[in-house]
C-alpha cells in the first residue's frame, strides 16, 4: 500500500511504508544521531558566490565512523538526522531518500517530519550573487529524518510546532523586557520578510527503538539571528538559563515520556553552556566552532554518549555550519 501524507497542525507526518527488508538491526545497541543546519543544500562562499551541494555529497561530508572519520567503510547508517533550514517536505524527503540509497535501502526507509510542509518564500538574494541559488534559500523550515528500520513513530507522538522568541530590532531589552514570541503579529514588517518567522518554527517527536522498546525524544530548533545579542524565548522570557532556548508544551510532554532525549539547535548564539538542559537530564556535546569562528550550533543528549576524537564536530561538513554528532549506547 502506498504511503499517505497527512498534514497536521502545520507539519507533515508521513507514515512509513512497509519494507521488504528486516525492520530492525538486532544486536546493535548504538543510536547514531547527527545535527546540522544544511542551509537548503546551498553553501555561501566568502566571495559572495554560492555553491549548490547535492544531498549525497553533503551526507558523505558529515557522516562519520566510530573514530570520527568520514568516507570509510566503518560509517554506519544513522538513526536520526536533526536538521535545520530545508525547503519543506519535498526537499526533506528527497534528502531522506538519498540517505536510504546511500546505504542500499529501499526508498522510504528514511522518513522526514517537517515543521511546515511548504513554507512561503521570504527574503531577496540570501547573500548569493547568483539569484537562482539565492532563490533556493527562500523557503526555510526544520526537520527530523529518522530510520524506519530501527525506529517506529506513532502519529500522536509528533508535537505541534512551537515558535521561537524574538526581540524586534529597535526594541528595548532589559532582562527579557520587549521579548515576544516570533510569530504574527510579532514578526518582521514588510512583504520581503513576511514569512521569515517560519524558519524558526520548532518541532519534536517521540520514537521507539523497535527491538528494545526504548523511547527516544528528538527536537529540532532554529533561533533568530537576534538571539545572538539578546536572548528571547517568549513574552518577557529570556529562555532556559538566559539562552533564548525553550521547549513547547507538547514537546515537553513527549520529552518527559522518553528515556533517551536529544535536542539539536542552531541557536545563533555563542556561549551556551553544556549544562543548559541539565534540568531535563541532558548534556551538551560539541567542542568546536560550527559557523566560521563561532559556535552557534548545539547538540544536547540524555544518554550514554560514546567519546569522540573530534569533539563531536565534523569539520568537513559541506554546509555553512559544521555538523554535530553523538553515538548513544543503550
Amino acid at each position: 500500500m502506498a504511503a499517505t501524507s497527512v498534514l497536521l497542525a502545520g507539519f507533515a507526518f508521513v507514515p512509513a511504508p512497509a519494507l521488504g527488508s528486516p525492520a530492525t538491526l538486532v544486536g546493535d545497541r548504538t543510536l547514531r544521531v547527527y545535527n546540522n543546519n544544511i542551509e537548503n543544500l546551498v553553501r555561501n562562499n566568502a566571495d559572495g558566490t554560492c555553491t549548490r551541494i547535492s544531498g549525497p555529497d553533503h551526507l558523505t561530508s558529515m557522516l562519520v565512523d566510530s573514530d570520527g572519520r568520514t568516507g570509510t567503510s566503518g560509517v554506519q547508517a544513522p538513526d536520526l538526522l536533526i536538521v535545520q533550514q530545508v525547503r519543506g517536505t519535498g526537499q526533506a524527503q528527497a534528502y531522506a531518500d538519498q540517505l536510504s540509497a546511500k546505504f542500499g535501502y529501499a526508498a522510504g526507509a528514511y522518513r522526514a517530519i517537517v515543521a511546515w510542509d511548504n513554507p512561503e518564500e521570504w527574503g531577496s538574494t540570501h547573500h548569493c550573487s547568483q539569484q537562482s541559488l539565492g532563490d533556493l534559500k527562500k523557503r526555510q523550515t526544520n526537520a527530523i529524518i529518522y530510520n524506519t528500520r530501527r525506529l517506529s513513530l506513532a502519529s500522536g507522538d509528533v508535537s505541534k510546532y512551537w515558535s521561537a522568541g524574538w526581540l524586534k530590532p529597535g526594541t528595548a531589552y532589559n532582562g527579557g523586557a520587549g521579548c515576544t514570541l516570533y510569530k504574527p503579529p510579532n514578526s518582521d514588517s514588510g512583504t520581503v520578510n513576511a514569512y521569515k518567522w517560519k524558519r524558526t518554527s520548532a518541532i519534536a517527536a517521540r520514537f521507539t527503538i523497535k527491538d528494545t522498546g526504548v523511547t527516544v525524544f528528538a527536537a529540532t530548533m532554529h533561533l533568530p539571528q537576534e538571539n545572538r545579542q539578546n536572548a528571547c524565548a517568549g513574552d518577557g522570557d529570556t529562555g532556559i538559563g538566559g539562552t533564548g532556548v525553550h521547549l513547547g508544551a507538547d514537546a515537553t510532554s513527549l520529552l518527559n515520556a522518553s528515556t533517551i532525549r536529544i535536542v539539536g539547535i542552531d541557536a545563533n548564539r555563542t556561549g551556551i553552556p553544556a549544562s543548559t538542559l541539565s534540568g531535563y537530564g541532558m548534556t551538551g556535546y560539541g567542542t568546536k566552532a560550527t559557523s566560521g569562528s563561532s559556535k552557534i550550533d548545539y547538540l544536547f543528549v540524555r544518554g550514554t554518549v560514546q567519546p569522540s576524537t573530534i569533539g563531536h564536530t565534523v569539520s568537513s561538513t559541506k554546509s555553512n555550519h559544521l555538523a554535530l554528532y553523538g553515538f548513544i549506547d543503550f
